[in-house]
């Protein structure tokens, strides 16, 4: 039974995509029963899933595809991929709920087949197929539903991604090259050995790029937060949930421990760059919290550069402290990130701008369950202890001030201290924000303007994600759980 599970997983969005593009069916119901069952499939994986061995890829299926190169169709779910793979369908099912377009819906359902079948592949050459399903799709949302500029900014996005895709690839080839396999499975068993040091640090240094574009690494982000102002809501929902995670994935899941010398070697600049990102992102969202043209929704996309940073962080320590950051940061955010896209979308509908200037204050007393949700979001995302956003950072700064052995003390703690002003800065621009759009007085301009409230479709949307935002924070170990014999086992 185990093993028709993630075929399923797979199947059921796939399915789901073909009809609503050929037929004429209902796009709301069809397309949120296709998402619901596939919600229930993961939580199915979920359920039966053994805890105690999550280091171990399980519910594998590993079947001949191209025998010539010894390519196989192989899937398994671990303690690393399982929370993303959980977030993945649940994000998409909050999606479908508020879709009417039946094309739209159908572009979701294929971005998420590739989405997940890049977190349950265990092939090398299946995994880039995975990771370059979601291009096509993510760029039709942006060049079809998206803002004014969207033709742009869609562009942007496939140029980027695509130039990260064949640094990607190369760099797979170059391990295949030198193993003669691309079996994730077993080239995380032999943690490097077989492969000389030049050859892990070419092959890292293309990955380090490919993965750092999708990540979104500085200086490497610049499309995003084009992508994310010009998207459809949705579009920004599912770029910042789950996309973003793909890239450090692929550096957890391929990067230590299939090239654990390159990661050696790389991390000190991954932790640079990292820094780099989070402190740049901060002064830009201060920029835009204070200035007179300040875009909500922007202002949301460049505060994705500096969460992602912590991400970054804490897999440059290579520590299991680091690396556990990483992997409920990458949740954290996705929940955070998500439902304040969906806030941001709801806002803009409801006002038609997302300008900071022209809404003026007094959302939350105008409007009290779309700011009241707003406020429980970006206290959220500033890092407040007891919500989700929380233990990724303060799991990365601690693994940093202690990096793994061999990597600079002194280097890792300046590190350290930059990145631990970045989360004051973070604080400083969420609550001038706040300051402006929740609080104060209603402007004039829709103090007369009979505007509603969040609607029933919409709780049922966001709801879930806020009480995720509270849960993960006062319980982290629904995700650290998961997560920390596969760590162990990364690290070797």
């Amino acid at each position: 039974m185990n093993d028709v599970l993630l075929p399923l997983l797979l199947g059921l969005p796939a399915l789901g995509a073909v009809v609503l593009g050929l037929l004429r069916v209902p796009a709301r119901i069809v397309g949120t029963t296709i998402a619901a069952a596939t919600l229930a499939v993961a939580v199915a994986i979920a359920t039966g899933f053994d805890y105690g061995a999550g280091g171990r890829a399980q519910d594998v299926v590993d079947v001949r595809w191209l025998p010539s190169v010894d390519v196989r169709f192989h899937l398994g779910v671990d303690g690393i991929s399982l929370p993303l793979v959980l977030l993945t369908a649940l994000l998409v099912l909050l999606c479908a709920a508020t879709i009417h377009d039946r094309l739209m819906m159908s572009v979701v359902l294929l971005l998420e087949v590739g989405m997940l079948g890049t977190f349950v592949a265990l092939d090398l050459v299946l995994f880039f197929v995975f990771f370059e399903v979601v291009l096509i799709p993510m760029y039709v949302l942006i060049a079809v539903w998206g803002g004014p500029r969207r033709r742009p900014a869609a562009t942007k996005f496939i140029l980027f991604t695509l130039l990260g895709s064949g640094l990607m690839l190369v760099g797979f080839l170059v391990v295949y090259a030198a193993t003669g396999t691309f079996d994730m499975t077993a080239l995380a068993h032999a943690h490097g050995s077989g492969i000389t040091a030049s050859t892990q640090l070419l092959a890292g240094t293309l990955l380090l790029v490919g993965f750092g574009v999708k990540s979104p690494m500085w200086p490497l982000h610049t499309w995003l937060p084009d992508a994310h102002t010009e998207a459809p809501t949705v579009g920004s929902v599912l770029l910042a949930g789950v996309l973003l995670k793909m890239g450090t994935y692929g550096f957890i899941r391929i990067v230590v421990p299939d090239l654990p010398s390159a990661a050696h070697d790389l991390a000190p600049a991954l932790g640079c760059l990292a820094v780099v990102g989070i402190l740049w992102a901060c002064l830009a969202c201060l920029s835009l919290a204070r200035g007179p043209h300040a875009d909500l929704k922007r202002l949301i996309a460049f505060s994705s550069v500096g969460h992602m940073g912590f991400v970054l962080l804490g897999i440059a320590t290579l520590t299991s402290a680091g690396l556990q950051g990483a992997l409920i940061g990458n949740v954290a955010h996705g929940v955070i990130t998500g439902l304040l896209f969906f806030l941001v979308g709801g806002v803009k509908d409801r006002f038609h701008t997302s300008d900071v200037t022209e809404l003026g204050g007094g959302l939350l007393a105008k409007l009290p369950a779309l700011g009241g949700l707003l406020l429980v979001a970006s206290i959220a995302s500033l890092g407040l202890p007891g919500l989700a956003g929380f233990w990724g950072e303060m799991l990365a700064l601690l693994g940093a001030y202690s990096p793994a052995h061999g990597l600079s003390r002194p280097l890792f703690a300046t590190l350290t201290g930059l990145a631990a002003a970045g989360t004051v800065l973070t604080a400083v621009y969420f609550l001038a924000m706040l300051r402006r759009v929740d609080f104060g007085v209603v402007t004039e301009r829709w103090r007369s303007e009979h505007i509603g409230d969040a609607a029933t479709v919409d709780l049922v949307a966001w709801t879930p994600l806020a009480v995720l935002a509270v849960g993960i924070g006062v319980w982290p170990g629904l995700v650290l759980r998961v997560s920390e014999s596969a760590v162990r086992g990364l690290l070797g």
